[in-house]
């Protein structure tokens, strides 16, 4: 296991023991819906500032009620609108622009996307 996927381990778990929800930290199942996806960044983005958190997190693949993981079929390298990439496309969608990347962990309850 490299170091990097170690961290994102540590950090899905850490997200995963909060107590609920909070307005950084969002968990989902399989929405793959580009509109809402992006309206979650900026929502997250700008509640993570006013909480003084350097970064949220939106993460597929975990029960929101349980923070169980469950796995997730969103793939987001995959998805396109029209002949764009999703991440491409919100990258210019979105303003102000906002840095984030999608990560893809995999654990031994199926694939858990981190953004």
């Amino acid at each position: 296991m490299t170091y990097a996927m170690e961290f994102l381990g540590k950090l899905l778990n850490e997200l995963r023991v909060l107590p609920k929800e909070t307005e950084w930290v969002e968990f989902k199942h399989n929405n793959e819906n580009p509109r809402e996806i992006g309206e979650n960044i900026s929502a997250l983005a700008t509640a993570a500032a006013l909480a003084g958190k350097a970064h949220s997190y939106l993460v597929w693949g975990i029960e929101a009620a349980t923070h169980n993981i469950l796995g997730t079929d969103f793939r987001p390298r995959q998805k396109k609108i029209g002949n764009e990439e999703l991440e491409n496309w919100l990258l210019r969608q979105l303003s102000p622009k906002i840095n984030f990347s999608f990560l893809e962990i995999n654990t031994d309850r199926g694939i858990v996307i981190l953004l």
